[in-house]
């Protein structure tokens, strides 16, 4: 049996097609079932559904053989024990660094001011303020970022934007841009090596249907 774990929504919808190409169709859509462990088409392959930020654990350990995960996700879980075979180049958005209008944070970062940052992306952060030396205080949120700045929990945020709206709606403008975030294909290194035959023909497949969906 081979297990792949994926996470609900915008990276679900676009795996799909990728799926497909491996001859792979999940039995149910996970948006309106609610089970977490779904059958495909193929009596060999299932689907585990799980949060995004728990996709490499998964992998990892080897409860999946196989999964899907944004880089985001990837660099805040260190990799550690996956093989990253393939940048799928799909759910693209950018790591920012973003800032309530009208704060000036080039000038607060050129006079050495100690800056408070919220970010659900502790990792990512402090390595951007590292290499750029600046100073900054790192205060972990879980969801709703945009409000840090608006109520004074911090002068600035790291956070994922693909459009832009949700920061234009709540009077933040992004002022850096910290990195490129896709969704990448994570194997478990055992199962590659104890369940090639079954694995390395997904990888093989996922490899060309992503290669040529960007040509």
């Amino acid at each position: 049996m081979i297990t792949i774990a994926l996470s609900k929504g915008r990276i679900f919808e676009e795996t799909v097609p990728l799926l497909a190409a491996a001859g792979i169709v999940p039995s149910e859509d996970p948006e309106s079932s609610r089970k977490l462990i779904l059958a495909t088409n193929r009596e060999d392959v299932r689907l585990v559904i799980v949060r995004a930020t728990d996709v490499p654990t998964y992998v990892q350990y080897g409860a999946a053989d196989l999964g899907i995960a944004g880089y985001d996700v990837l660099l805040e879980h260190g990799g550690v024990g996956l093989y990253q075979p393939l940048d799928l180049a799909i759910a693209k958005c950018r790591l920012m660094v973003a800032v309530r209008e009208g704060f000036d944070y080039f000038a607060a970062v050129k006079q050495g001011a100690r800056l408070r940052v919220a970010t659900k992306y502790v990792e990512s952060a402090r390595e951007h303020f590292a290499k750029k030396g600046v100073h900054v205080d790192l205060i972990k949120l879980y969801g709703s970022m945009e409000l840090a700045p608006l109520v004074g929990l911090a002068d600035a945020i790291v956070d994922l934007v693909s459009t832009g709206g949700t920061l234009l709606a709540n009077q933040l403008e992004a002022v850096e841009h910290v990195q490129d975030v896709s969704s990448r294909l994570v194997v478990n290194q055992a199962s590659l090596k104890l369940k090639r035959a079954g694995v390395q023909p997904i990888i093989d497949a996922f490899a060309s249907a992503s290669a040529h969906h960007h040509d």
